[in-house]
């Protein structure tokens, strides 16, 4: 997984990936599964697997969409052969 996105992503479920992918999936199978009105995402990319940045936190997340409450957590993954990588926290709640 791309070097800004090791921190950031610790997921139950894994979906397959290849040399270009774009795959979504709970970050977490806790908490009550309310998707709420609001949704908040936060981002890290990495090129080539030398440079990497981007908070791609639940907290980030939630600021970003306002939510005081979360409910529910996806990430997406995209990755383009290695060379271009974007790991996406969303957050779901009010």
């Amino acid at each position: 997984m791309a070097v800004g996105a090791a921190g950031c992503l610790s997921a139950p479920f894994q979906p397959p990936s290849g040399m270009v992918s774009i795959t979504k999936a709970p970050l977490s199978t806790e908490g009550n599964w309310e998707v709420g009105e609001k949704r908040g995402e936060a981002s890290s990319t990495s090129v080539l697997g030398l440079y990497a940045s981007g908070d791609c936190s639940i907290g980030a997340a939630a600021r970003n969409g306002g939510l005081k409450k979360i409910g529910h957590v996806d990430y997406e993954y995209v990755n383009v052969i290695g060379i271009w990588q974007k790991a996406t926290v969303i957050v779901y709640g009010e």
